[in-house]
């Protein structure tokens, strides 16, 4: 934990928090300039690949397939350039593919800080820093040069209040509140109000004694008048904003609504009867078709059930039957197999009774056991030959001692 904390402040203190996405950005960057180059004819069609998503090369999907559509796309960016390389094969050596697209970037002046280990994922900041200078080359080479943005001029309103249905003016609402006051002294018509009356009577009163007895003459000119009116009245308009929360403004929609529907159903109305009576009638008519084919295949279908009827029978005794003849075949089998034992036996033991083989074996056993006697008899004889002449060694080698003793005035009768 305390790791990932140490990482994520030294990436904060190199680039910042947005530093981790701003290979995401350069992604769409490098996707608008191959779409300036038309990759999508160019590259897509040409070599079987499918247009590239918004983040391909910035997220890690399936490392093979991601190596070699940059590989691909790099040798078709240095292409476009005016460079002349190889379009890698998918079973090429990735160290020597990865070799060569470094070279061809720093033969474009720039500088490569990262090792060549990085674009074998085939994804990655590196990856798309290496397309990103491609494919700025690639423009360069097509003339393609960024210009200015031309803002469009935004035309200063005047300010004209324009009369529609949400502006009153100021006579209008008064007229509007008069007319309310109207009603609520109809309403209360049958109402006698003493005191009301009184005040009445007091205020006109005191209005005819307060009428002035000579003529009122206004000083003003009549022509600055008319400009202050002018002047003045567009501040005197009321300006009523239609809210799309307010009630008054859903009841007036239900209502155009509901007049639509009216509208629409009376039309409609006509359309849908005339149709269900169509599909009636051809109800019924498909219906009288029925039963008029039901009443002509009814011998049919009554022999159609008979031989379905036969037909299951037959199935049940092929069935039974089938089973009879397994257990025959089974039984069979075992005794085939006996026989062929007993004709085997048999063979054997006519070919032993008429092959005279055994007898020349014991002929020929009886020849070497004779053989093998003489031997022995020879052998015996030699041995026994052997042994007498030893024995004959010994009593001569006896009787010379016997000889030598009595000529000593001795005998030695231990040696017999």
């Amino acid at each position: 934990m305390s790791d990932e904390k140490r990482r994520g402040a030294e990436e904060v203190e190199d680039g910042g928090p947005g530093a981790v996405f701003m290979s995401f950005v350069v992604m769409e960057d490098l996707l608008d300039k191959l779409k300036l180059l038309n990759y999508e004819v160019d590259f897509c069609r040409q070599f079987g690949f499918k247009p590239f998503t918004r983040h391909y090369f910035a997220i890690p999907t399936n490392p093979g397939e991601q190596f070699f559509a940059f590989t691909s796309l790099a040798a078709w960016l240095f292409t476009c350039a005016g460079k002349q390389f190889d379009q890698p094969q998918e079973y090429d050596d990735p160290n020597a593919t990865i070799s060569s697209i470094l070279d061809q970037i720093r033969q474009f002046s720039y500088s490569v800080d990262f090792p060549p280990s990085k674009l074998k994922q085939g994804c990655g900041e590196q990856c798309i820093s290496v397309l990103d200078h491609a494919a700025d080359e690639a423009l360069k080479a097509t003339n393609f040069t960024w210009r200015k943005p031309s803002y469009p001029e935004e035309e200063m309103e005047e300010d004209n209040i324009v009369d529609d249905e949400s502006e009153l003016n100021l006579q209008k609402v008064e007229n509007e509140m008069e007319h309310d006051v109207e009603d609520d002294f109809e309403e209360e018509e049958h109402i006698l109000d003493l005191d009301g009356l009184k005040k009445m009577h007091t205020k006109k009163d005191a209005g005819e004694s307060s009428k002035p007895e000579d003529i009122m003459q206004s000083n003003t000119d009549a022509a600055e008048w008319k400009l202050e009116v002018e002047r003045v009245l567009p501040q005197l308009k009321v300006t009523i904003r239609t809210d799309n929360k307010d009630w008054r403004v859903h009841v007036e929609q239900m209502h155009q609504h509901k007049d639509g529907i009216e509208t629409s159903l009376v039309e409609t109305k006509t359309y849908l009867d005339k149709l269900h009576d169509e599909i009636t009638r051809t109800l019924e008519k498909i219906g009288s078709r029925e039963k008029y084919i039901n009443n002509q295949l009814e011998h049919l279908l009554n022999e159609f059930r008979a031989m379905q009827d036969q037909l299951a029978e037959t199935k049940e005794r092929y069935r039974q039957g089938s089973g009879g003849v397994t257990e025959r075949t089974r039984n069979l089998a075992e005794i085939t197999e006996d026989l062929e034992k007993i004709k085997q036996d048999m063979e054997d033991r006519g070919t032993s009774m008429t092959d005279g083989a055994p007898l020349v074996n014991i002929k020929k056993a009886i020849q070497r056991l004779k053989n093998e006697i003489m031997q022995m008899d020879i052998r015996t004889g030699v041995v026994e030959h052997i042994l007498l002449q030893a024995r004959l060694k010994d009593k001569t080698s006896n009787l010379q001692g016997v000889g030598d003793d009595m000529d000593n005035g001795g005998f030695d009768y231990k040696a017999y």
